[in-house]
């Protein structure tokens, strides 16, 4: 297992940043590598993104220095999407199947985490997020079908889209972890404009379904000093709770998003008036 860790950034300081340290504090470039499992720590809410994709056989979840507890779990909660092809989680004997785009959250005080594929030859690519968490609820699978789906957008817009929230209120207990998927529908590119910030929770977005050479143009930083990035597939954006986080396609994608922070309100959002955006 490999863990890279962020430092946060202030805003105040992220007005001077050029292209390529703005990669470097905001990007998570690299998620999935054959047979590990790759994370990035992130001082903002203490919030853990990566990807685990076992190919020749299953890969445990370990802790790290990083996570500061005898096992990863001890003290967090954990989100897994199967983004690649169809495979299974066990958790401490406990077997769950995830067919492409199924989800699982996995409780805090969970001791043994494994991750495997049910076809090497197509593999699965679990996309993980986790959060510091402070009450054990109950591991539980959600399909992109038992998902809550919301849907949103306009064709005029070109932001016509489906949410499905998976680790939802709604759906799933938690301590803090809030996430879901949202899939664009063809020939639509823009998500979550008007824009927003919450600050009261930061939010990773990890956009795939893009097969080359498109881009999704993923804009941040405070809405008087916007930047962008530039994000290829299964790319992971960390979002501090100061940014806007919105973004354009040169085509359609899905993207997940992952929350944490004071509250669990989906809806807890300041939104950002068109003309006040610079």
């Amino acid at each position: 297992m490999k863990i890279t860790v962020r430092h946060a950034s202030h805003q105040d300081d992220v007005r001077t940043y050029d292209t390529t340290k703005l990669r470097d504090h905001f990007l998570v470039p690299s998620i999935f590598e054959a047979d590990d499992i790759v994370l990035t720590y992130s001082h903002i809410d203490r919030f853990v993104v990566g990807g685990a994709m076992p190919v020749s056989g299953p890969l445990k979840l370990e802790s790290a220095k990083a996570i500061g507890s005898a096992n990863f779990l001890d003290r967090r909660e954990l989100g897994a999407v199967n983004v690649g092809g169809p495979g299974r989680i066990t958790v401490d004997g406990a077997v769950f199947e995830l067919a492409p785009r199924d989800c699982l959250y996995i409780t805090m005080g969970s001791l043994d985490v494994r991750f495997e594929s049910l076809d090497p030859a197509n593999p699965a690519k679990f996309y993980l997020n986790s959060a510091p968490a402070h009450a054990r609820f109950e591991t539980m699978k959600i399909s992109i079908a038992q998902a809550k789906a919301v849907h949103m957008g306009d064709p005029a817009q070109s932001n016509e889209r489906t949410i499905y929230q998976m680790i939802h209120p709604d759906v799933c207990r938690t301590a803090q972890l809030v996430l879901g998927m949202t899939v664009l529908k063809p020939n639509n590119m823009w998500n979550t404009m008007p824009c927003h910030t919450h600050d009261r929770r930061c939010e990773v977005y990890f956009y795939f379904d893009l097969p080359e050479p498109a881009r999704v143009f993923h804009f941040m930083g405070e809405p008087s000093e916007t930047r962008h990035l530039v994000v290829a597939n299964e790319q992971a954006v960390i979002s501090p709770s100061w940014s806007i986080h919105s973004g354009v396609g040169t085509r359609n994608y899905t993207f997940i998003w992952a929350m944490a922070g004071d509250n669990q309100d989906f809806t807890d959002m300041d939104f950002i008036p068109m003309e006040d955006l610079r």
